[in-house]
């Protein structure tokens, strides 16, 4: 017996694999992109509650009311943008499985998806899945902008739908607005669909994050995930949703229903509680993430990296090749077991086979600071050990 063809073409998270290598050497875990401190107590108070009150059965497949009604008043505040909870938004087990619902809903075989190299690793597989083909539009180094004429060029008669993720992972670039017009005008052009990825929405240190569905003539043709995991520090509760036209959305919600039949009830009522808080929450966050993203960036250079700042998210693209001459897999295991930190190796962000990502690694700065003082501790003794 053979396993499905479809399965040979990817591997499993390279991100997560990396965790694992941290725990085997003990490392710093400075990979994986999971906050390692506390999430709000008010939304842990609101979890027992609703556990308490017996909120232990099926929610409504697409989504607790409360916790739909949550993200579209938020929406309708902070963008006024204006969504119908009850026909236009999914909420699902992350944006992981929200993005996955979207590709199997909306793409057919044959169909081609425009993607920004480097990339979040989920995007290639989630369009193998359903038998679309991945096209990759690179983005340039340092600030990582896309060329207008190298997008152009990669749409074809397939082509289905452009995704964007900003802030971006792992980058930290943050969509400008010329660029998000530019790309809004293409698809219009050529009758595209744009997939907005937007789990970093309020981690911001540059720019301005604007919702791709608030451009003229962008609403209908959008669909835009987002998570709760990066706003409220809870990746593990799995909270993630999909906006989309209804049409798009009764396409989405069914392949949601028969990938997960739902988000966790007492948890997404929970969750409902941190989009009530003021805009002193988000900005704070934001804060917070400068700080650290300001305190490890020096440490990093002084150890031989070079990267463009990140503009948003919580990590650090950084370039390694005057530090090593070898490829970026051997690069990360060799410092996770002998410096103590662990990092991504640059090619998961790649197509495979793609020779950009080798001398790239990825750092989280999504750590509290006693965590980041251990790294830039270890950090401190690369360069005598190259």
């Amino acid at each position: 017996m053979t396993n499905a063809k479809r399965t040979q073409t990817f591997s499993e998270s390279v991100i997560r694999e990396m965790t694992r290598v941290a725990t085997q050497y003990g490392a710093v875990n400075l990979s994986q992109g999971f906050p390692d401190f506390p999430m709000p107590d008010s939304m842990k108070e609101a979890a027992i509650a609703a556990i308490n009150a017996d909120v232990n059965q099926y929610a409504i497949t697409w989504g607790s009311k409360k916790l739909r009604d949550a993200i579209c008043d938020k929406y309708q505040r902070r963008y006024g943008m204006a969504i119908d909870p009850e026909t236009q938004l999914t909420v699902a087990c992350g944006a992981t499985e929200a993005t996955a619902a979207v590709f199997l809903a909306l793409f057919n075989p044959g169909d081609e998806v425009i993607i920004f190299e480097p990339f979040y690793e989920n995007y290639g597989p989630d369009a193998i899945l359903c038998e679309a083909k991945p096209v990759f539009v690179p983005l340039v180094a340092p600030d990582w902008h896309f060329d207008v004429s190298l997008l152009t060029a990669a749409i074809s008669p397939k082509t289905r739908a452009i995704v964007i993720n900003s802030p971006h992972n792992p980058t930290g670039h943050v969509f400008s607005r010329s660029e998000l017009e530019t790309i809004a005008a293409i698809a219009i052009e050529h009758d595209l669909l744009v997939i907005t990825d937007d789990p970093y929405e309020y981690i911001l240190f540059e720019g301005e994050h604007i919702p791709m569905a608030t451009l003229p003539g962008m609403y209908d043709r959008t669909i835009t995930i987002s998570s709760l995991s990066k706003t409220f520090s809870i990746t593990g509760w799995r909270l993630g949703y999909a906006i989309a036209s209804p049409s798009m959305s009764t396409a989405i919600r069914k392949v949601h229903d028969f990938l997960t039949v739902g988000a966790p009830a007492p948890l997404m009522d929970a969750a409902a509680v941190g989009y009530s808080y003021p805009d002193s929450y988000f900005q704070t966050l934001s804060d917070d993430y400068r700080a650290r993203r300001d305190y490890l960036a020096g440490p990093l250079r002084d150890a031989g990296f070079t990267f463009a700042n990140p503009a948003g998210a919580y990590y650090f693209f950084a370039d390694f090749s005057a530090l090593s001459k070898n490829d970026d897999v051997t690069f990360a295991k060799w410092m996770a077991k002998e410096v103590g930190v662990a990092t991504v190796p640059g090619s998961s962000f790649f197509r495979p086979g793609a020779p950009e990502g080798k001398k790239y690694v990825r750092f989280a700065f999504c750590k509290q600071r006693a965590t980041l003082e251990k790294a830039v501790e270890k950090l401190s003794k690369l360069r005598a050990m190259v």
